[in-house]
């Protein structure tokens, strides 16, 4: 079981590249065994699965992959533990698993508080202030500290003489102290300081009275055609109470086509129905007569009549003048933006969370999807030619996020879908595997024979049917008591749990938690003897837990974080990661401490596909440019065998292996 889906997805590649047989030509000779590298570009896929990838290689869609996969190695890629893009990419970083990262979720929980903040930085504000009225003044500078540990393998290029330059990596904002030429990526924030907040200026009462997660919802009054608007920005630090910070703008409707014109600044926008913006510089004053901060902001009209939907994107901070490091050296997020232009500087961009809410539709959000990955092939070509010698990586996201909520297009079985969304849509994913083929043949152009070439995805992907309440689950076994039965609904951040009386809670997305005296600030379970029996009879219970509308187990494997985990951190981690059957996953209200019933139901939401699952359903890709060693390929192989590239022995701390050692007396 815990390897059948790594067999299956290698099969299935197998059987794709016999079929290309031996006609394609020797585009891409390896380079020479045995000699260090002069040139290592790594491109960094998110999400790209092995089994979409076989059947669009079998397809004659991905001619770049299949020529590569002729002449060098393709092959399923083992995922990290729990298979979470922040997670699996800090041990790219670091060649250590999370035990050694202490990055075990997107959310982790402070112990002593009980409450759940994002695992890879934190934004501290300054600890002294001085009060003069109404104005708060900083007497010491805040900082903004990145939580994942353990050194990146390009500080270690760095000792070394090699010149690298990272583009957008995940789970290293803000960027590391380094000589290396970098840009921050997933992990980034807005200007807020949140992971992207959307804004939607409608007048439509169905979106009005809706639950938004991840966005504002602004009403609109019309008076002869136009309105008067607001666009947020950061909170005010200087003002007492913190507000928030605006910029004004006005919009006029045409009365009859479903066009707009937004005047911001000296900015005048005409858009018409499903048209997206440009790039508009904002800047939002803290204290008059002094620089505020630089934001940039695109809107897309999703419809004019007979309801008015106006989107703005979560304003980014521009990369001319970020209000938080966001690259090194400072100046090189303004060295890229003066070649390509300016681009979303925002962690993930792909506005999903829109896309949920209605603020935008399937149309728009794919061409928002194509305006990001433009965006990166732009940015791939600018480190392309910069590339001379040393390290070169580049990272893409939509091969994730248009996954994620795009699922639903290509899938009958999915219960989100429809005749219509497959005709219009069912190719969505297809479309950005196809753009990343188109930047694999550009970077196999630019790189030259004599440079090793690998393409990495974090994790493959899998349908998202059925949700699971692990929270709600655990009351009704006992193992999580709330002060009122009552209040069950209103339960959000476990703000009505009774620590007194529980035994085990889930925060984040796959993990598990045995409320441990001494660990936890109101703890019970005595360390030892009895967690341990506690973690038995929970793991048998869960392992039978079924899903009695479809039959199935709904949870596949609990990985123990004390058995798969090495490092400082090992402490730090949930003590089981969940991992869901296929088809299954947390619910998003469960991950934050809220319950809800049925414990197990129907997704029915546009995120419709996912990872997060048991970590063997969902291995990632690894293609290279030369065979690479036998025997099993993992995340945290990444690291090392970018350093054996060069020449450098991997650190101790790392736990993979290079896997560009010899396999036997003839060479790599």
């Amino acid at each position: 079981m815990a390897s059948r889906h790594i067999v299956l997805a290698s099969a299935a590649l197998l059987l794709v590249l016999l079929l290309l047989g031996v006609a394609v030509a020797v585009l891409f000779p390896p380079p020479p065994a045995g000699a260090a590298a002069r040139k290592v570009l790594v491109l960094g896929f998110d999400g790209m699965d092995p089994n979409l990838l076989g059947q669009l290689i079998a397809a004659g869609q991905m001619p770049n992959f299949a020529a590569l996969a002729q002449r060098g190695d393709l092959s399923p890629l083992q995922t990290i533990t729990p298979p979470q893009s922040p997670v699996a990419w800090a041990s790219v970083i670091t060649g250590m698993d999370p035990g050694g990262t202490g990055i075990f979720d997107f959310i982790h929980r402070d112990p002593k508080k009980m409450t759940p903040y994002l695992s890879t930085s934190r934004v501290e504000e300054p600890k002294h202030v001085l009060n003069l009225g109404s104005w708060v003044l900083p007497l010491d500078a805040g900082k903004v500290e990145q939580l994942r540990h353990g050194e990146a393998f390009w500080q270690i290029l760095d000792r070394h003489g090699i010149p690298a330059t990272v583009l957008k990596m995940p789970s290293n904002f803000p960027p590391v102290e380094t000589d290396s030429f970098t840009l921050s990526g997933m992990g980034t924030p807005d200007v807020k300081g949140t992971y992207g907040t959307f804004h939607v200026y409608t007048d439509d009462p169905v979106l009005l009275n809706a639950t938004v997660s991840g966005g504002e919802v602004h009403k609109v009054t019309l008076a002869e055609g136009r309105f008067a608007g607001l666009l947020p920005g950061p909170p005010n630090t200087m003002r007492k109470g913190k507000p928030s910070t605006t910029v004004p703008f006005t919009a006029y409707v045409d009365p009859e086509r479903d066009v707009v014109r937004i005047d911001l600044g000296d900015e005048k926008l005409l858009l018409a129905r499903g048209e997206w913006s440009k790039w508009v510089a904002v800047d939002f004053d803290l204290v008059p007569f002094v620089a505020g901060v630089h934001g940039i902001v695109r809107f897309h009209l999703t419809s004019a009549h007979p309801r008015l939907k106006l989107y703005a994107s979560p304003v980014n901070m521009d990369p001319t003048s970020p209000a938080l490091p966001i690259s090194t050296p400072e100046e090189f997020s303004a060295e890229i933006a003066a070649a390509m232009g300016k681009f979303y500087t925002q962690g993930m961009p792909e506005d999903t969370k829109a896309l949920s809410a209605g603020a935008l539709d399937d149309d728009g959000f794919m061409r928002q999807a194509a305006i990001i990955q433009d965006e990166e092939e732009r940015m791939l070509d600018f480190a392309l030619e910069r590339f001379q010698e040393g390290f070169l990586f580049v990272y893409f996201s939509s091969s994730d996020q248009v996954a994620h909520v795009m699922w639903r297009a290509m899938d009958p079985q999915h219960p989100m879908w429809k005749p219509a969304l497959g005709s219009a849509h069912g190719d969505a994913i297809a479309q950005i595997y196809r753009g990343l083929d188109r930047a694999l043949g550009k970077a196999l152009a630019k790189a030259g024979p004599d440079a090793l070439v690998l393409v990495i995805s974090d994790h493959g992907f899998a349908p998202f049917y059925r949700e699971v309440h692990l929270n709600t689950w655990l009351k009704d076994q006992g193992y999580l008591v709330l002060t009122d039965d009552a209040l069950e609904s209103r339960t959000e951040f476990f703000n009505h749990v009774d620590w007194g009386r529980t035994r085990a809670y889930a925060m984040g997305l796959n993990g598990l938690y045995i409320n441990r005296r001494g660990r936890e600030a109101w703890g019970i379970v005595d360390p030892g003897a009895e967690a341990d029996a506690l973690m038995d009879e929970l793991e048998g219970k869960l392992l039978a837990l079924t899903d009695h509308a479809t039959g199935s187990r709904a949870i596949a494997k609990l990985y123990r974080a004390s058995r798969i985990y090495h490092g400082l951190y090992v402490g730090e981690s949930p003590d089981f990661l969940v991992g869901y059957a296929r088809t299954y996953r947390s619910s998003d209200k469960s991950a934050l401490g809220s319950l809800a019933r049925p414990v197990i139901q129907d997704r029915l939401d546009t995120w419709s596909g996912d990872h997060l699952m048991e970590t063997e359903a969902v291995p990632g890709i690894i293609l290279a440019n030369r065979k690479l060693a036998a025997g099993s390929r993992g995340l945290t192989d990444i690291a090392p065998t970018i350093l054996e590239a060069f020449g450098i022995p991997k650190s101790e701390a790392m736990s993979g292996r290079s896997l560009l050692e010899r396999t036997d007396a003839g060479g790599n």
